[in-house]
């Protein structure tokens, strides 16, 4: 599978499988043909989009996942693969008997270079880490030292501005910020889900109503790629005045299919994803030791 990103927004559609390629119609005419193996995420987020029933089948047993979006074009649901690994039943098994010590020391390490990232943005757009380094250095066990909410204390008004909040409906900020992390989020599924591992059986997130918990904690160390690609598009702009249009969208969609570095290679991010997710289900299932995310850097 390659990682082609589709995001149907600009236009109505009508999606349809033939021969194992998805055909994209638009206005009667048929306008693209692709296969079903390369895409790894379909946004569906203009309101007269329809997908067949074999189409979307098609997609989610190749292992891709299907992002639907409301009526201002923010993700509200997504559809994933039920299978996909082929000890998926022991897994999630094993899975769900991991010990709380086990699960703390994985959340350790999520924080911890969820911070780094953050640092490492901090770095490259303002030119320091507002001390971000070593308070990674010192995240603890579970978080017990609560690092993750100090170092958004420090790491969001250094980003933007002292009055950002995330939530806040007004700044449209946070509309590209929920953009980027849906896509991201559906990305750590996908990862997820190949290593065999349940979404909702999270390490740190336990709500109730959560489906994609795993996914959440999954995702924290990526976070910073998407806001620094958000950072990137509004500059000095009112807080107000970006919106979340093609180029926004181009951009934040660059930010999950791009390649980063880690360590002495350069990988694409679904890779680094992929690879990590297996060394977690390692951990949370017994087969290793040891789990830590590893550090990402831009090209």
């Amino acid at each position: 599978m390659t990682n082609r990103i589709l995001d149907f927004a600009e236009s109505a559609a009508f999606v349809h499988l033939s021969d194992g390629l998805l055909v994209v119609r638009r206005q009667g005419e048929e306008t693209t043909r692709i296969p079903v193996a390369d895409i790894a995420v379909i946004v569906a987020s203009h309101r007269e989009v329809t997908i067949t029933q074999a189409a979307i089948a098609a997609l989610a047993s190749a292992g891709g996942i299907l992002v639907c979006c409301d009526e201002k074009h923010r993700p509200a649901g997504m559809l994933m693969p039920l299978a996909g690994h082929t000890t998926q039943a022991e897994r999630f098994r094993k899975q769900a008997e991991a010990s709380e010590p086990v699960r703390k020391r994985v959340w350790q390490e999520l924080v911890r270079a969820k911070i780094q990232a953050q640092a490492a943005v901090l770095e490259s757009s303002k030119g320091e880490d507002g001390g971000l380094r070593a308070l990674a250095a010192g995240v603890r066990s579970g978080d017990a030292g609560n690092s993750e909410s100090i170092a958004a204390q420090r790491y969001w008004p250094r980003l933007f501005d002292r009055g950002f909040r995330r939530g806040n409906e007004e700044d449209t900020r946070n509309h590209l910020l929920d953009y980027g992390y849906a896509i991201l989020r559906a990305a750590c599924c996908r990862a997820i889900c190949t290593s065999g591992l349940h979404p909702s059986l999270g390490v740190h997130h336990t709500n109730r109503y959560n489906c994609f918990a795993l996914a959440d904690d999954f995702m924290e160390p990526c976070r910073p790629l998407i806001d620094r690609g958000v950072a990137g598009l509004c500059g000095d702009a009112d807080a107000g005045s970006v919106t979340l249009d093609r180029t926004a969208k181009a951009a934040l969609i660059g930010a999950v299919v791009g390649r980063y570095r880690t360590g002495e290679e350069s990988r694409t991010l679904f890779d680094i994803l992929t690879r990590s997710a297996q060394e977690l289900a390692n951990r949370l299932t017994g087969e290793s030791t040891s789990f830590r995310f590893p550090d990402i850097d831009a090209e």
